[in-house]
């Protein structure tokens, strides 16, 4: 075996067991214990994991090789200009950052054209590296700006410090990182660029995931602002919370700015007094009092939304929770959950993942979602132009497809997106359709036991990885009146009532081929905050792209003679795309969008 899910195996069989077999003495535990025969590890071949049902290990059978990043990026050369003058030695003396500190991370100080002012400027220069190799620089100059090196990877500042620990500290802000260096703290990173109030972009996770798998406690000491807090809580769920820790930093706004004002021992104790992520499954009035607060001063919150107006108006969704798409065969329902798939990633900033069993191949269901983006298929021409590549390496970073050769089971299906959900950080993920992918576990189970025990399962995972899903199912056979098949409701889905009774939401995708528009109806809307039930919407599907183009009602979509226009444009060049998915141009946007550190003026 060379491979497995996808990833190259480097030593098949590291522990020796018996190729083949289900079950083994313990490799951990069976040795010291009196049973030493006992065959207490029950083994997966097809997962790569062994389950020790008497201490409890859960064993990686192999080990693997390093995959190598899809994207090809650029690297800086290190000049080592860490000579620095005596006024930005001083002016880091203000901020109690030492010299030798500044040594240690090699900063530098140089000059470097800086396109915020459209001249060079004096600049300093914070090196990034890995493997003690320079991945990226960020230059700051005296007024604030900064900017990355273009089309070079994003990783955490200090990354090699914390390779071999088994604790670490993450900040926001490469003086925070200084700031704990200089009070002895070294396993400290930093992450390059701080956080929208939009869109949380973790790439540099993505990218450094690795120095994370071997951690038993990160601390988390981010700004305490509320695009901080969102970044710290997407570490949370990425990571997981049973190995996180809070950093308070009382009145202060950072960590910078607490070692000044309260000096290092104080910045060193607030290591020690940090405190567990709150307990799990148990929430108290005090964890959700600012929500309460809110809730009574300006009611429930809007869900979530894809941006398509009209469908907006009608259904919007939280996370940890899901919608069920139902539609006759040929109507479109999997073609409209590709609508919803590029509206969450637009609109609210998610990654998606895919189990589409039917959208093979592969290539044509990626045609689908890039035509949707881009608003045109490209001709030979434009194949190769910058504006396609902007596309297609939007559809790559942001959606990923589970695929199985040897048929899908929900549990293994599952196992993948919770990878998904660590090495890429998704939000959201579709199964589609839910008769093609099984649990396998219920099979021997009735249709109303097996349907609840499947969505049990997807719901207990959505609420412990904060997702949303989209499970697109099939109806019955509906019967025809004159020749016409009637619509389906929600009690006509294949598997039971219980979609009815569990599910929070369901749509239905229905096409009328004769006037040719496209309904959708809310078949179910939980919660009255987050829509409509029984609400309809009217649409023009365009054949060239596939979006939806919306009709104002009805009446109008009978006629003959109603207004509507198609749009042609790539929805990667409005402007309202918020700002974690506009196109890479080797800078951050240094506008208020997001927040970094605040440092007094650098005496340039």
């Amino acid at each position: 075996m060379k491979e497995l899910n996808g990833f190259n195996i480097e030593v098949f069989n590291q522990y020796d067991l018996p190729e083949g077999k289900k079950q083994s003495t313990c490799p951990i535990c069976s040795k010291d214990r009196k049973k030493k025969n006992d065959k207490c590890l029950m083994i997966d071949w097809d997962r790569g994991l062994g389950t020790c049902q008497h201490c409890g290990e859960v064993l990686q059978l192999h080990t693997f090789k390093k995959k190598e990043h899809d994207m090809i990026y650029i690297k800086p050369e290190f000049k080592n200009n860490t000579e620095l003058s005596d006024k930005l030695v001083q002016w880091f003396g203000t901020r109690k950052i030492s010299q030798n500190t500044l040594k240690l991370l090699k900063v530098c100080e140089g000059a470097e054209w800086m396109p915020q002012t459209k001249k060079e400027e004096n600049t300093i220069q914070f090196n990034y590296f890995r493997e003690g190799e320079l991945i990226n620089t960020k230059f700051r100059d005296g007024k604030k700006n900064f900017k990355l090196v273009k089309d070079a990877e994003k990783i955490f500042y200090n990354l090699d410090h914390i390779r071999t620990s088994k604790d670490c500290l993450i900040v926001e802000g490469e003086i925070d990182c200084l700031s704990f260096i200089e009070v002895g703290i070294y396993h400290c990173v930093s992450t390059p660029n701080g956080s929208t109030l939009k869109g949380v972009n973790l790439d540099y996770l993505d990218n450094s995931i690795e120095y994370f798998e071997n951690k038993d406690r990160v601390y988390l000491a981010l700004d305490n602002d509320e695009a901080g807090q969102n970044v710290q809580n997407e570490i949370i769920r990425r990571l997981g919370p049973e190995k996180c820790f809070i950093v308070d930093f009382d009145d202060c706004k950072d960590a910078n700015q607490y070692h000044v004002k309260y000096g290092g021992e104080r910045l060193r104790q607030t290591i020690d007094n940090a405190k567990m992520v709150p307990l799990g499954n148990v929430i108290t009035l005090n964890d959700v009092k600012a929500s309460l607060h809110d809730f009574y001063k300006n009611g429930s919150p809007k869900g979530h939304v894809i941006g398509l107006p009209g469908f907006d108006d009608v259904f919007s969704t939280y996370t940890k929770q899901g919608v069920l798409v139902t539609g006759i065969p040929t109507h479109g329902k999997s073609d409209f959950v590709d609508q919803m798939a590029i509206g969450y990633n637009l609109n609210e900033g998610w990654k998606g993942a895919y189990c589409s069993v039917e959208n093979d191949p592969k290539y044509l269901h990626l045609d689908k979602l890039c035509r949707k983006l881009s608003g045109m298929r490209p001709d030979q021409n434009s194949i190769n132009s910058d504006k396609w590549k902007n596309v297609e390496d939007h559809i790559n970073d942001n959606f990923y497809f589970v695929d199985y050769s040897d048929g899908y089971d929900l549990k293994k299906v599952l196992d993948k997106i919770r990878e998904l959900v660590l090495r890429k950080g998704i939000k959201f993920f579709v199964l589609d359709p839910f008769n093609k992918i099984k649990l396998k576990e219920s099979l021997h189970k009735n249709t109303n036991e097996y349907t609840s025990d499947y969505l049990l399962e997807l719901d207990n995972f959505c609420r412990q990885y904060d997702l949303f899903y989209i499970l697109v199912a099939h109806p019955v056979k509906m019967p025809k009146i004159n020749g016409v098949a009637q619509e389906p409701d929600f009690y006509s889905v294949k598997g039971g009532g219980e979609f009815y009774d569990m599910m929070p939401h369901g749509l239905l995708v229905w096409r009328d081929f004769d006037r040719e528009i496209v309904k959708i109806k809310v078949l179910k809307c939980k919660f009255q905050n987050l829509g409509l039930n029984g609400a309809e919407v009217y649409f023009k599907w365009n054949t060239v792209n596939g979006r939806y183009t919306p009709i104002q009602n009805e009446v109008d979509s009978m006629t003959s003679i109603f207004n509507y226009e198609f749009d042609y444009n790539s929805w990667l060049d409005k402007d309202e795309i918020p700002e974690l998915f506009n196109i890479n141009q080797g800078i951050e946007p240094s506008n208020g969008q997001l927040e970094f550190e605040e440092i007094d003026e650098i005496p340039f």
